[in-house]
């Protein structure tokens, strides 16, 4: 090396020794910042939190250590950013503590998501209620309670509301006539008194109306509503209620299917107090409505109503939880009862309201029409055709077919074998008049189909869905509109043009002034499937459509006479169909009148869980049995075959059971065994 080379890099020896203590300085200094940013709020230094971590072992808040830059900040309700299993994850602040009983250094919060204290106590203490009563984690219930946070939304400027309209008990009252017990009910809301009813609506009502004057009186108490119902369509029709006895902009709407920011949106207006009733799907069930006075909830019997997703709550078993928690009133409606409602009646826990049989019999009046389909009849018997006809001179007829598409199911003709794929065994259908049979499942098209039981090649359909019903109703009423409603195709509502609306159950449109007549075809398709709930659907079906005819319209049913579930229609008796049912429930220690839970997985997971799991000592286990697969998902046969066990106890040993397959569920958890899918009460078995 020369000697000016070596001079040089002498002479840069100052300026790297400055650079780098100068690097070690600020180095200082952040740390020192860093230290002083860490130390401990003076007051409450602890923050329990509840981490966004769907696992049962870790459902429990966790202690973090409040910053004193943060101590403003973090306040219970609030999201937060955590350190947890070595990355960083979502919680929620449940509460600032003043100690721990962690023996170790805690780990200090890493940022506050948002001011906005998203997680009021009361949806808290809801959001555990729920997790323990479905012996679920409460991770999964947050998810439900909780909507995604909306930075854009929350920063925006809060629009004024206007002023509402004012509205009179004498008016609530006037409109609930016919109902004789509601007079009292909707008295005790605006006294801000907490009454709970099971109300059963009069057919042909508007129940919309009436569920708004409901809330109506409720905010004349100076407390919050929130209404529940199936679907966007009914949320739709309860909106336009409540502005129409509320006044616009008096409540939110709330549903999953909204978008991020307008669910967002609704859901800061009901925590920041700018509205006081929310009205939505199941997953409003959890709005932080404030001063909450009255929870309403339309057509319990709804399958709508049941979370597809863990841990699986009923969105009735939710409301009623809540009104348990805050003393508020319920009002449980339906064209129908359920056998649970009915089982809420028969306890005490509510009061009936439902229409005298004098107002019944001058509103509706049904008949029932025999018809042997199932063999040679006509699909449609004179005496029917006539009364629709003429119903048709006064107005629209809607007429229920249980089955979509055009011809769903296809059979032999000479034997009445069912038609399957010769690919995949699927069954047969039409989708139109001018197409070949294919299959349901993949789709194959069958030209030279032949019967393997008697080698006929003719088909016959035993079924027919809803388009060609329509073909068929445009031959018999040449001269009227006919219009299809279901599946994709779902008409909001009809006019008062004499058109013939032929809808699936549950896409069935109200009509301007009601149904001049209601037509119920195949009855017997909904009976006689193996499901606990299969009548109680059938009826609540069949009731639901009938109930959209007009004040003495008529209502014209094709099916057996002697069927004591139609007999229960013609005397328009939803509430003896429940008693009768839940009678049937108690003699066979079913729901209601029990609590089940079923486990489902692999059968060595299965059989491993209910090894680890200490059972109420009156625990009953009924199975296994294989899990039946889809019929619409071929694919499925190559799957693992699964099985379910089902567990059975009375129903005051129901919290013992739940706390039981809790704890299984976070001993398997913890040893990371293979999952199983719990169910308790689960909607349909």
């Amino acid at each position: 090396m020369s000697e000016t080379h070596e001079a040089g890099q002498l002479d840069m020896l100052p300026g790297l020794r400055a650079s780098v203590a100068g690097g070690r300085a600020r180095r200082g200094e952040a740390e020192m910042r860093r230290r002083h940013e860490e130390e401990p709020a003076e007051v409450d230094p602890v923050a329990r939190v509840l981490v966004d971590v769907p696992l049962a072992h870790l459902d429990r808040p966790f202690d973090y250590l409040v910053p004193q830059s943060m101590d403003d900040a973090v306040q219970p309700g609030i999201r937060v950013k955590v350190r947890f299993a070595g990355q960083d994850v979502d919680g929620y602040v449940v509460e600032r503590a003043p100690g721990t009983d962690h023996d170790g250094r805690l780990t200090p919060l890493r940022r506050v998501v948002s001011p906005e204290r998203v997680l009021t106590p009361e949806v808290e203490q809801l959001t555990a209620a729920v997790a323990a009563r479905y012996a679920g984690a409460r991770a999964d219930v947050l998810r439900l309670a909780v909507p995604p946070r909306h930075a854009t939304t929350e920063k925006a400027d809060r629009e004024p509301r206007p002023a509402g309209l004012t509205s009179t008990l004498a008016q609530a009252q006037a409109a609930w006539s016919g109902h004789p017990a509601a007079d009292s009910f909707l008295a005790r809301l605006e006294e801000g008194a907490a009454p709970r009813a099971v109300w059963q609506a009069l057919p042909g009502a508007d129940w919309t109306v009436l569920v708004a004057h409901a809330v109506a009186r409720t905010r004349a108490a100076g407390k919050g509503a929130l209404v529940c119902v199936p679907d966007h369509r009914d949320v739709t029709r309860m909106a336009a209620a409540l502005d129409q006895v509320l006044g616009e902009g008096q409540h939110a709407v709330l549903t999953a299917d909204q978008g991020p920011a307008k669910r967002y949106a609704a859901f800061l207006a009901a925590l920041r107090g700018d509205v006081h009733v929310v009205i939505g799907t199941r997953s409003a069930t959890f709005a932080p409505v404030r001063d909450l006075g009255l929870v309403v909830m339309w057509d319990d019997g709804d399958d709508l109503h049941s979370e597809p997703r863990a841990p699986y709550p009923h969105a009735r078993e939710v409301l009623l939880t809540r009104a348990d928690q805050q003393g508020c009133a319920v009002l449980l409606g339906g064209v129908t009862r359920t056998v649970e409602a009915e089982y809420l009646v028969r306890t005490g826990w509510a009061h009936p309201i439902a229409p005298s049989r004098t107002v019944l019999r001058e509103r509706v009046r049904v008949d029932v029409v025999a018809n042997d389909e199932r063999n040679r009849g006509a699909r449609v018997p004179g005496p029917a055709m006539g009364l629709v006809r003429r119903a048709l001179a006064e107005g629209p007829v809607l007429v229920q077919t249980p089955r979509s598409g055009y011809v769903p199911h296809l059979a032999c003709e000479r034997c009445r074998t069912p038609a399957r794929c010769g690919a995949c065994r699927g069954p047969l259908r039409l989708t139109d008049p001018a197409s070949p049979p294919s299959c349901g499942w993949c789709g194959v098209v069958d030209h030279r189909w032949r019967c393997g039981t008697c080698g006929a090649q003719g088909l016959r359909a035993p079924v027919l869905g809803r388009d060609r019903t329509a073909e068929e109703m445009g031959r018999m009423f040449p001269g009227h509109a006919v219009r299809s409603s279901g599946g994709d195709r779902v008409i909001a509502a009809v006019g008062e043009d004499a058109d013939v609306v032929v809808a699936t159950p549950g896409a069935e449109p109200p009509a301007a002034r009601g149904y001049a007549a209601v037509l119920l075809l195949d009855t017997w398709l909904g009976l006689g499937r193996p499901d606990l709930r299969s009548d109680e659907e059938a009826v609540r079906r069949w009731f639901n459509a009938a109930a959209l005819v007009r004040p003495q319209g008529r209502v014209v049913v094709v099916g057996d006479p002697g069927s004591p579930l139609l007999q229960s229609l013609v005397r328009w008796d939803p509430a003896g169909f429940a008693e009768r049912e839940l009678e049937e429930r108690l003699s066979a220690h079913l729901p209601p009148a029990v609590r089940m839970a079923t486990v489902t997985g692999e059968p060595e997971a299965v059989e491993e869980a209910l090894a680890l799991v200490t059972l109420p000592d009156v625990v009953e286990v009924l199975g296994p049995v294989p899990v039946e697969r889809r019929q619409d998902r071929p694919e499925a046969a190559t799957e693992v075959e699964e099985i379910r066990m089902v567990l059975r106890v009375p129903r005051s040993q129901g919290t013992a059971l739940s706390e039981a397959l809790l704890a299984m569920q976070r001993l398997r958890s913890a040893r990371r065994l293979a999952a199983v899918r719990v169910q308790v009460d689960p909607h349909t078995l």
